[in-house]
């Protein structure tokens, strides 16, 4: 309840937040002797509003504490009635306003704190298409991708997670495409989350994911609106958290590792080919360094005479054995890479010159490593980044196949190639075939996969995904 006394609310909200340095309390009279507290947090609010809408209205009209809601020069007004929520609308960044003798309060959406400009991704660049990405702020990004879809069939719901942090996260979905069982699904695994903080929505993906213990995420991570407006409309809901850019969207099928919203720009055949080339990418970063090493150590027959005696010269007098060899400039490789990501950008620059030339370059000089492995370990590093939505499976998948192929030759190669696909193939993503269309197969999603065909014939959505209004365009007469 709230009481009709403003001292004593003052004294309970005070307390509430533990007199912390930033909850502002401003008591102020209008000239008919009405007494009003204004409450909020420093930084939250607009104050020049506060001043020209609120303060100076109520000072100079407010005559009955009853008649307050008439005198506040916005729209954005909710009659609270309760302490608990006014606490509440206050830690979302509204201001509460009170009037003695009022046993209720109204809470003013007055917020404004500093934001990023909306700019291109950085782990996202596209040569054609939208460059905007989205940013921290959960209310920008809903508009960002209400601009991408213009429908009133667009819904978004708000709830509140973690214990402490009392985070907003927004579930999205078009009405009417939406996969319900999924979307109910979603809501179930989404009200289990008991925590004390949702920081990023990374907390999220791992309370929802199907397979928390494997390597492959089972749910998407974007940063364009463009992307995520393309998966609601096949169906899918994505998950907005506020404080980050990275949106979440389920269900996830494999073969969006090797897709790109660019695809859709270019022509068709260009944009098929670009997926092959990244497929290409995927096979050589994972296989490329354990199939090395296994023909070099076991199947040298297996090598072209010519290419086997300028490995072998290339080799000569290096002490450590080529499992061994391979496996440290791996490492290496991603200490750069590291090292490049966490300091800052022109420092970073300057590691990546002196981890990739200088030290690269001095260690062959200095017989430690051979320049095949250089070129080897490089041109699995240049895969690795066309296909960056699956480097975290790419990078320890690489390792075991490396590993395998130093101590069992092709047999272990082909063994891990084995396990990678049947686990690539249990895997579900809530209730998906993970890897779909290929296992279970289906002729009209391998429309869209390992190539893309003309964007006239992409008639129905994905069968798998959306159950109702498959079909999002009719075929061109003639066709």
């Amino acid at each position: 309840m709230i009481y009709k006394n403003i001292r004593d609310n003052k004294e309970y909200l005070i307390e509430s937040f533990n007199y912390s340095s930033d909850f502002v309390v401003v008591e102020f009279e209008s000239l008919f002797k009405i007494s009003l507290m204004a409450c909020y947090i420093e930084g939250f609010i607009d104050r020049d509003l506060f001043d020209r809408d609120i303060y100076r209205s109520l000072v100079f009209n407010l005559k009955k504490s009853d008649d307050i809601k008439y005198f506040i020069l916005t729209s954005k007004v909710n009659e609270i009635c309760t302490l608990e929520e006014a606490i509440d609308e206050i830690l979302h960044g509204r201001l509460v306003l009170f009037a003695e003798g009022l046993k209720k309060a109204y809470s003013v959406d007055l917020s404004k704190w500093d934001k990023r400009q909306v700019e291109q991704p950085q782990s996202e660049a596209v040569v054609r298409g939208p460059k905007e990405g989205f940013i921290e702020d959960i209310a920008v990004n809903k508009v960002l991708l209400r601009r991408k879809l213009r429908n009133s069939n667009l819904i978004f719901e708000d709830l509140q997670l973690g214990k402490q942090t009392r985070t907003t996260i927004s579930i999205a979905y078009i009405k009417g495409i939406a996969n319900q069982e999924v979307l109910k699904e979603l809501k179930g695994r989404i009200s289990r989350i008991n925590a004390d903080a949702i920081l990023e929505s990374g907390y999220i993906e791992e309370f929802i994911e199907d397979a928390p213990g494997s390597i492959l995420a089972t749910v998407t991570e974007t940063e364009k609106p463009d992307i995520v407006a393309a998966k609601l409309l096949e169906g899918r809901i994505a998950i907005f958290t506020d404080g980050t850019p990275h949106v979440l969207t389920v269900p996830r099928i494999l073969v969006e590792g090797i897709m790109s919203s660019e695809d859709y720009y270019v022509r068709p055949y260009f944009g098929s080919f670009l997926r092959l080339i990244r497929i290409l990418a995927l096979f050589m970063s994972i296989y490329l360094p354990g199939v090395f090493v296994a023909l070099i150590l076991y199947h040298q027959e297996m090598i072209p005479t010519v290419l086997l005696i300028s490995a072998a010269g290339g080799r000569e007098g290096v002490p450590l054995p080529i499992t061994i060899e391979v496996i440290l400039m791996i490492i290496t490789l991603e200490l750069t890479k590291e090292s490049s990501l966490r300091l800052p950008k022109n420092i970073g620059t300057t590691v990546n010159i002196v981890g990739a030339l200088v030290l690269g370059q001095a260690a062959v000089e200095a017989g430690l490593i051979s320049a095949v492995t250089v070129i080897l370990v490089s041109l699995t590093a240049l895969s690795e980044f066309i296909v960056p939505q699956l480097t975290q499976g790419i990078i320890v998948y690489r390792l075991v196949v490396t590993l395998l192929g130093g101590f069992f030759g092709i047999y272990g190669v082909t063994c891990a190639f084995l396990v990678i696909t049947m686990h690539v193939i249990s895997l579900e993503s809530f209730g998906i075939p993970f890897a779909w269309p290929l296992a279970p197969r289906d002729r009209s999603g391998l429309k869209d996969t390992f190539i893309r065909v003309h964007i006239k014939k992409l008639i129905y959505r994905p069968k798998v995904i959306a159950r109702q209004n498959v079909r999002r365009q009719r075929p061109p007469k003639g066709d």
